[in-house]
């Protein structure tokens, strides 16, 4: 081999060593950073001219298992979907709380019956009748404020709606410019592998809320097309549309054109199961809000006509004449079965009988719609309200519909829909989450492993010191030929 195809051999491989310590420094520093792909650099053996064969570098390569990434992105998506319905539903069964927690809906109607079995006891005892009218004034509390909570989740669920399109359209004109970046710049015969890591950080990131299939096009170019079937990029970006409704009350539904629904390209697309979108986050929040919070509403309105109905008889209390309030009302009047709708959110203790509105709570004794005091030791209109609360009551709606049980139970039964629905999403959410897990273990063995890319760096070190030690001895060779 001649002196110039050795100085040309070494040169060569110094060259590769450099650019393979560069590449291997590339993938340890971005280990943890999303989106990144190791990188491998790509050699093959070269003609030098005649002067000798040495090594040239070809590229640097990502790998990418594209099946896995496929998948994982699906099971992501999965596991957004199954975490916002377990979590909101969580939210809903804390709303209502568990029967043995203080101030939970079953708490306040035992203490309510507690309290009237006491004022019963003494009914001559006006401490006694005013701690009913408080108790009875906690339960229709209560279910006011699980109302409110479950206005406020849907607001929530909205507003995440609203965020989630405008991520989704900025993500969708992101990864279509890189697209565009990586095309002209290959053109330039610049590197782009950093390009390809921005541009799947994106696509992941949608894939957390529409679950989606990346299909290569021609020149590194791709297109996404959700599973559900809807394009959301290839010649250019889908655009969605969404309105927010930053109040929203009971009686506000997608079907009656209170609430967004949602668009693509302009055209109104359902976001339910089956939809073009449905799958993940996105369609998790559109449960949320058009049909998992309705439905917990449906059961505290149940709860709250059925407390009603139950003690507006004049069984219960003769002085009532027909249509009149009862002890809880409808936002101060009788209620009637057509606006069931947000009844939880209206149920109110009858002002009457309320002392913190000018009522006075011996009408629980005497009765509501009496003028004057009866006697102080009367007790059977106490023991009524107890009786009515206490005892079995035709339930007209509700998971309950159609039974005869008490107020407890129906209280119950409302916890048990909720909590039904949670373990169900919660046994989801797990599977979801278990194999996503998997699917990323899987995925992170194409990744970065920092150890043995420290090996790999060694042998590289070593590998530089050879080819340096050649052009030491090659010089050292040189100068005595000179000298000669």
């Amino acid at each position: 081999m001649s002196i110039a195809a050795t100085f040309a051999n070494a040169l060569s491989g110094l060259t590769a060593s450099a650019r393979a310590a560069q590449t291997l420094s590339s993938n340890i520093a971005n280990a943890t950073t999303p989106g990144f792909a190791r990188r491998e650099l790509e050699l093959t053996s070269a003609s030098l001219g005649g002067t000798g064969t040495g090594v040239a570098v070809v590229g640097v390569t990502r790998v990418v298992n594209r099946a896995v990434l496929g998948e994982l992105r699906l099971a992501d998506a999965a596991a957004a979907g199954t975490d916002a319905r377990a979590t909101g539903l969580k939210r809903i069964e804390e709303m209502f709380g568990l029967p043995d927690e203080a101030g939970s809906l079953a708490d306040r109607l035992t203490a309510l019956e507690a309290a009237l079995a006491a004022a019963a006891a003494r009914p001559d005892a006006p401490a006694r009748l005013d701690a009913a009218a408080a108790a009875a004034a906690g339960v229709a509390a209560k279910l006011n404020g699980i109302a409110d909570a479950l206005q406020a989740l849907r607001e929530q669920a909205d507003a995440g709606i609203a965020g989630a399109v405008a991520g989704l359209n900025a993500d969708l004109a992101a990864i279509d410019r890189l697209n565009a970046d990586i095309l002209s710049f290959r053109a330039l015969g610049r590197d782009v592998t950093a390009l390809f890591d921005q541009r799947q950080a994106l696509v992941d990131r949608v894939a957390t809320l529409v679950p989606l299939r990346e299909i290569q096009r021609p020149n590194d170019q791709i297109a996404l097309v959700s599973t559900g079937g809807a394009i959301l990029l290839d010649t250019s970006p889908a655009v969605l549309g969404f309105t927010a409704t930053p109040t929203i009350t009971a009686d506000m539904t997608i079907g009656s054109g209170a609430l967004s629904g949602l668009t693509l390209g302009g055209r109104p697309v359902a976001a339910g199961p089956g939809g073009l979108l449905a799958g993940g986050r996105l369609e998790a929040l559109f449960a949320l809000r058009d049909v998992i919070a309705p439905a917990a509403q449906a059961e505290a309105d149940a709860v709250a006509r059925n407390l009603i109905e139950r003690v507006a008889t004049p069984d219960v209390d003769p002085t009532l004449a027909p249509g009149d309030p009862g002890l809880f009302t409808d936002g101060g009047a009788a209620f009637l079965p057509a606006a069931e709708t947000g009844l939880a959110g209206r149920i109110a203790l009858n002002a009457a009988a309320d002392p913190a509105r000018g009522g006075a709570s011996w009408r629980l004794r005497d009765g509501l719609a009496a003028a004057l005091p009866g006697p102080p030791g009367e007790a059977r209109l106490l023991d009524a309200l107890a009786g009515a609360l206490a005892g079995p009551a035709d339930v007209a709606s509700g998971a309950a519909a159609g039974r005869r049980i008490d107020a407890g139970a129906l209280a119950a039964a409302a916890l048990s829909a909720v909590t039904g629905a949670r373990q169900t999403a919660e046994d989801a959410k797990t599977e979801a989450a278990a194999r996503a897990e998997g699917l990323r273990r899987l995925h992170l063995q194409d990744g970065v492993d920092s150890d043995a890319e420290l090996q790999t760096l060694m042998l590289v070190e070593q590998a530089w010191s050879a080819n340096a030690r050649v052009l030491q001895v090659m010089d050292a060779l040189v100068q005595r030929l000179i000298d000669l």
